[in-house]
């Protein structure tokens, strides 16, 4: 019952989180509408027991993409002026009602599911460090170094291109 109800309130954060996205006219807000989803993505890894990745979702995707979405958004500029008048006077405290609301409904159903404490050793690990780990560096190690190979090589080409450039042209013809 309170997975469903995680589920519920999480998954309609998330279709927000999309159409805002999509929807809005400022990109700031667009930006900001998919970082709602990437947060609600990573509860629902923590309800699949699979925390390190819930985890990498939220550092790597809604810290490091989306700063790199937001700086790039203020460098290309959207220095428009805003129309700051209040349309909707109870949009501020509606919205203030409606995240009391949630932060409480989150915590209730927080207390009834999850538990802390001493973890029985005869239960599977799944998606732990641990886990993953075991998988990577035992089952899958081949494909982990030849990624890790072609990771390389295409660094090594970059920076060759970018290195091996003519003076002389003003373009340089990168296929030469």
């Amino acid at each position: 019952m309170v997975e469903t109800v995680v589920f519920v309130i999480f998954g309609l954060a998330a279709l927000f989180g999309a159409i805002t996205m999509v929807w809005a006219r400022n990109p700031v807000y667009s930006a900001m509408g998919l970082m709602m989803t990437m947060f609600s993505i990573a509860v629902f890894y923590v309800s699949n027991s699979a925390h390190f990745i819930a985890v990498v979702q939220v550092i790597v995707y809604a810290g490091a993409v989306m700063t790199l979405f937001l700086f790039v958004i203020m460098l290309i500029g959207v220095d428009k002026e805003e129309d700051r008048t209040e349309n909707l006077p109870i949009q501020r405290p509606l919205a203030l009602v409606l995240i009391l609301s949630f932060g409480a409904a989150v915590v209730v159903a927080g207390r009834l599911a999850w538990t802390t404490g001493i973890r029985n050793p005869l239960d599977p690990v799944n998606g732990t460090v641990e886990a993953i780990g075991d998988e990577l560096f035992k089952r899958w190690v081949l494909p982990f170094e030849i990624t890790g190979l072609l990771l390389i090589v295409a660094a090594a080409g970059a920076i060759a291109l970018a290195f091996f450039k003519d003076d002389d042209d003003a373009e340089v013809d990168p296929w030469r």
